[in-house]
């Protein structure tokens, strides 16, 4: 059975050719944008290729980008150019209208608890189908209190409580989302040394937290709560353990602070059968610092920069392994893993589309 989550070496999707190397030799660059002063946001018109994609998806894979505010995505997902202020507010409608963007990956949750009122705007936007992946506050799942700069100054007393989790994040999220809730996504920020060297007891705060959790099911039929690291240390039988015993399951996060897909597999198959949430986060050709250098080099976000077709196709046969067994697939893309998002997704299905 575990062995069915991940197809045969010699069947893998087919993955998109190579494109020519770096530097400047892009491809995929969006079409010409248009300008608007615009109170209202339109989406691109329909493209046919990306409704045949969409259409040969399984319906219980889900594939979207980390939020959804960027300029640079005109004539991809918006009409023309319109103002980040003004997408970041009611972009989402036009959003949910591109054929393959089911799903979203609310960021901006991380850094500020959102009330149920705000989740209950961002649902009203997207159709019935639509699920959201949403980031816990780092109020509740950083273990230090981080200054403007981002250093650590100090440990963070809320750590992992089960009483902020429950009432900070995954009931707000619940009232406001209602069924339209996806993945709740605990993504630990890195550890200081001085909790790595206690990481069993960390594990007993993390476990403790996550069975403090309603479930999601009553109002959420298709909710997952994952838990995200970004410490290859903490990749272990034992952490594995705990989210079994809380029902819950690992994210997988592709960013260059962890090792790759393929050394990440074994957690999944230790919790197989199971829903796949994935979040592919930067290229791992900046380093596990470079999140900053690739947000420069990728801006406006409107073309493939660098394509790493290595993760893509291996991500692509996880998802396949996963849709054939009937079970749920969450992925969202940043910008910051090939250079557009939307180009990103596209790709990606792409890859996963059946074999002629």
């Amino acid at each position: 059975m575990q062995d069915s989550l991940f197809p045969d070496a010699d069947t893998p999707p087919a993955a998109p050719a190579a494109p020519a190397a770096r530097p400047d030799a892009v491809t995929d660059v969006a079409p010409v944008r248009r300008t608007s002063r615009s109170t209202t946001i339109e989406a691109a018109p329909p493209d046919p290729a990306l409704l045949a994609l969409a259409a040969g998806l399984p319906p219980q894979v889900r594939l979207g980008t980390s939020t959804w505010s960027y300029p640079g995505w005109a004539g991809m997902v918006w009409d023309r150019d319109y103002s980040e202020a003004l997408l970041a507010k009611r972009g989402l409608t036009a959003y949910a209208q591109h054929p393959l963007l089911r799903s979203v990956c609310v960021d901006r949750a991380f850094y500020r608890p959102l009330s149920a009122s705000q989740y209950a705007q961002l649902a009203a936007m997207v159709p019935p189908d639509f699920r959201f992946v949403v980031k816990a506050p780092a109020l509740v799942t950083d273990a230090l209190v981080r200054g403007e700069e981002g250093r650590g100054r100090q440990p963070n007393p809320a750590f992992l409580s089960p009483e902020l989790a429950l009432q900070e994040f995954v009931l707000p999220a619940l009232e406001g989302l209602g069924d339209r809730v996806g993945a709740l996504v605990f993504q630990l920020s890195p550890l200081p040394v001085s909790l790595l060297a206690q990481w069993p007891r960390v594990l007993e705060r993390l476990a403790a937290m996550l069975h403090a959790l309603p479930p999601l099911q009553p109002t959420a039929p298709d909710g997952v709560i994952a838990v995200e690291v970004r410490n290859p240390e903490l990749l272990t039988p034992a952490l594995v353990d705990v989210l079994r015993g809380a029902g819950a399951t690992y994210c997988l996060g592709l960013h260059p602070k962890l090792p790759p897909i393929e050394e990440q597999l074994p957690l999944l198959r230790a919790l197989w059968p199971g829903p796949l949430v994935c979040r592919w986060n930067v290229n791992p050709l900046h380093g596990a610092y470079g999140y900053e250098e690739a947000e420069k080099l990728y801006q406006p976000f409107d073309r493939m920069v660098d394509p790493d077709i290595e993760t893509r196709t291996a991500l692509a046969r996880v998802i396949t392994g996963t849709a054939r067994a009937g079970q749920k697939v969450y992925v969202t893309i940043s910008n910051k893993a090939e250079g557009s998002a939307p180009l990103s997704v596209r790709a990606l299905a792409e890859a996963l589309q059946p074999a002629a």
